[in-house]
């Protein structure tokens, strides 16, 4: 899926790889996965969850308010509330992975 010596898929790959697959264009596939990207960031940013079954669920979680420490200075950094984005892949894509790189 990714160059030769690449740990990294990138999107371009991705869309490389479903254009071929699927015989849409680059441009049309393109626009496929902006449209997924958007609407999962788009339900992110609304406070809902997004499954998909067989791969794994996009949440939201409250982080709250605490100190913490600059690695690089010692200095202390007081760290607002914030939200971040989570996965948690299903099952199968963990089976999957586990099994694909235990038999490498």
């Amino acid at each position: 899926m990714s160059k030769i010596g690449s740990k990294t898929v990138t999107k371009a790959d991705i869309v490389n790889r479903v254009s071929n697959a699927t015989g849409l264009t680059k441009v049309e596939t393109e626009i496929v996965i902006n449209g997924i990207m958007n609407t999962i960031t788009s339900a992110l940013e609304n406070n809902r969850r997004v499954e998909l079954r067989g791969f794994g669920t996009f949440g939201v979680k409250k982080r709250d308010p605490r100190k913490a420490r600059n690695p690089g200075t010692g200095e202390t950094v007081y760290l607002p509330e914030r939200y971040v984005p989570t996965f948690k892949p299903s099952g199968l894509l963990r089976k999957n992975v586990n099994k694909a790189l235990t038999e490498k």
